[in-house]
């Protein structure tokens, strides 16, 4: 058995989707179920005997304990996290409790259980923690993509609260021997993902008539990764990493902001016309931009090609084809994370922007 942390959220849920689907080795799943954790993600796995949910919050150490020992996995899979930059502006200390002190209960529960083994199981545990690029900070138009020894630099509490457990994790190898794992994604896209996230929240815009929002100028780049690539990227470093390694894993799509919301709304032009035959591009509304917003990421993912022999397998306009087809499919459930809640933050973050029509 394995135990996921964070897998009834967006890249969690896809990666538990993922792993029982192979029907090889049941799981435990973790999950506070905090606004991004959804048991509907889930609904495919609720006769499935391989996978096993436990609702509770990586900080509580009393109960990290017990499911170690209850459980006794052989490798934790580490997602938990708040990951949203915008909201980490408005409220940091949420991402300093989950993303640090979190990580760092979840670690020390690790590092117990892992001491209490004999050979071989303990020489075959590990802990692989799943971080982002966003914690090397920013790059220039012609600078390099961050490889796996780029100096850290992040630039938002987000990011800085990754990158500190990014470094606790590090420090659990070096000082205690843990035989840890980290992976650096770049942006993921793809089903299940809560529209606050730039893609999910243009196809429901757009569906709604609503404002499409680009921060500033809409030329900030990021490198695009398809959220089952990511997760394909993530079990093979499980199976085949080297402890102590990081390992970056990207799509090679660098693409600017306002170029996706062009391409999702060509795609909603064929897939899902409006009824007036205008481009959804009308909706396109270019708001102030936030504070301290990086100005482009890039990864290079020759590492795990080259060690692991991973590589994407859906380029970015059949991993946006295949997205946008899925919340066409699936209204039900953007209906139900719809919440009053979520819709005063898009009000709030946004403003009034965000609520107009844009249909003229």
């Amino acid at each position: 058995m394995i135990l996921v942390t964070g897998g009834a959220g967006f890249i969690g849920s896809n990666f538990v989707l993922q792993w029982c689907s192979s029907g090889e080795e049941p799981l435990l799943n973790l999950d506070a179920l905090t606004y991004a954790g959804n048991l509907a993600n889930l609904q495919p796995l609720a006769d499935s005997p391989l996978h096993r949910f436990q609702q509770g919050d990586i900080r509580d150490g009393a109960l990290l304990e017990r499911l170690f020992a209850e459980h006794r996995p052989r490798a934790v899979v580490h997602f938990a996290a708040e990951s949203h930059v915008d909201r980490s502006i408005h409220g940091p200390e949420t991402f300093v409790e989950t993303n640090v002190t979190g990580t760092f209960r979840l670690l020390e529960a690790a590092r117990a259980y892992w001491l209490g083994l004999e050979d071989p199981e303990r020489a075959a545990f590990r802990f692989l923690h799943v971080s982002t690029d966003e914690v090397y900070g920013t790059l220039g138009p012609a600078d390099a993509a961050f490889t796996e020894t780029t100096g850290y630099a992040p630039n938002s509490p987000y990011s800085a609260s990754k990158a500190a457990s990014d470094h606790l994790v590090r420090s659990y190898h070096h000082t205690y021997g843990l035989p840890v794992l980290t992976t650096n994604c770049s942006n993921n896209y793809g089903p299940y993902q809560f529209p606050e996230k730039l893609i999910p929240l243009l196809i429901v815009n757009a569906l709604a008539g609503e404002a499409l929002p680009v921060y500033g100028d809409g030329q900030q780049v990021r490198d695009w990764l398809y959220v089952e690539d990511h997760c394909s990227a993530v079990r093979r470093v499980l199976e085949a990493g080297e402890p102590g390694e990081v390992y970056n894993i990207g799509g090679w799509n660098e693409k600017p902001n306002l170029e996706i919301v062009h391409a999702v709304c060509a795609l909603l032009n064929e897939l899902r016309p409006r009824l007036d035959g205008q481009s959804y591009a009308g909706q396109i509304r270019h708001v102030t931009d936030r504070p301290g917003h990086d100005r482009r990421y890039a990864i290079d993912a020759r590492k795990i090609a080259r060690e692991l022999g991973w590589k994407p397998a859906e380029t970015f306009e059949t991993g946006l084809r295949r997205t946008v087809q899925w919340y066409l499919d699936h209204p039900d459930w953007v209906a139900q994370v719809q919440s009053g809640t979520y819709r005063d933050w898009v009000n709030l973050h946004y403003g009034s922007t965000a609520a107009e029509s844009g249909t003229a």
